[in-house]
């Protein structure tokens, strides 16, 4: 699944390919994509659009155009390409922008779970998925206090808590895993148990783990890639996730994998141990 450091890549590759064109036509061919409105006005309403500027908001790509704001969520393997009209499709396309220059921005999706949504210009931010998030992992924005008061609000094991969005967004399986192994915390620890050094290494392991993430280009796990049809580079920088047997870079211990919150979960079982607090 892209998360927040791929869909910033995507983010950034598209604003080189697809800035400053008008829209000439869209063509819908899974109609379960389109949320709101319906496909066929979804399509009416982007023809003459000028896509002024891409934004992203924790998991999810903001397209600007003159009037609309187009909301657009990957979820598992969603992903978009560039191509000249007369190109060959795909036959996991299923919604076609084409420009007034003969160029389109294809949208492929294989499990066909993506979805776009267009609302009133501006108004990307006040869409529902978008309301419920935390805020964005870096230090203007994400603070160590309401972090620190956030989990303690919570019984819950740390992994699925980070996962949900709210205390901050962006965070999927691959970073959580990365982030707890660099804070030497157990994916399953409560998060109301953390004291105030553990608070601290994670807050700042998030953040590091995150920006250096966004620096590579995210992480390439089967078939990601960007917008510019390049993969990531993180992958050579990870430390447990997909690493299960392999020795822990900081001590040696082989890295184990379990379930947690029915997500995989890698973990080092020495550098990570999960304690039992009154």
């Amino acid at each position: 699944m892209p998360e927040l450091p791929e869909v910033e890549t995507v983010r950034k590759g598209l604003e080189k390919l697809v800035i400053g064109k008008t829209i000439k036509e869209v063509t819908i061919l899974w109609p379960r994509i389109i949320e709101a409105p319906e496909a066929e006005v979804f399509a009416l309403k982007l023809v003459g659009q000028r896509l002024e500027k891409m934004d992203r908001r924790g998991k999810y790509l903001i397209f600007k155009f003159t009037d609309y704001d187009m909301i657009s969520h990957l979820r598992m393997e969603g992903k978009y390409e560039t191509h000249d009209s007369e190109d060959p499709r795909d036959k996991h396309t299923h919604v076609i922008f084409t420009f007034t220059d003969g160029t389109e921005l294809r949208y492929l999706d294989v499990r066909k779970f993506g979805r776009m949504t267009l609302v009133e210009k501006n108004q990307g931010k006040n869409y529902k998925g978008i309301l419920a998030l935390g805020p964005e992992p870096i230090l203007t924005e994400f603070k160590l206090k309401p972090f620190r008061e956030g989990l303690k609000k919570h019984h819950k094991a740390i992994k699925p808590l980070l996962l949900d969005q709210r205390l901050v967004t962006g965070l999927g399986n691959i970073y959580v895993d990365e982030a707890l192994w660099e804070a030497k915390i157990h994916p399953e620890q409560p998060a109301d148990s953390l004291n105030s050094k553990e608070v601290n290494l994670l807050y700042y392991a998030i953040i590091d783990v995150l920006g250096r993430a966004v620096e590579a280009g995210g992480t390439t796990i089967r078939s990601y890639l960007n917008a510019l049809g390049e993969a990531g580079t993180f992958q050579v920088s990870l430390n447990v996730y997909g690493q299960t047997n392999q020795p822990c870079p900081r001590c040696g211990t082989p890295i184990k994998k379990i379930k947690v919150a029915q997500r995989g979960t890698h973990f080092c079982p020495k550098c990570q141990t999960l304690k039992v607090r009154n």
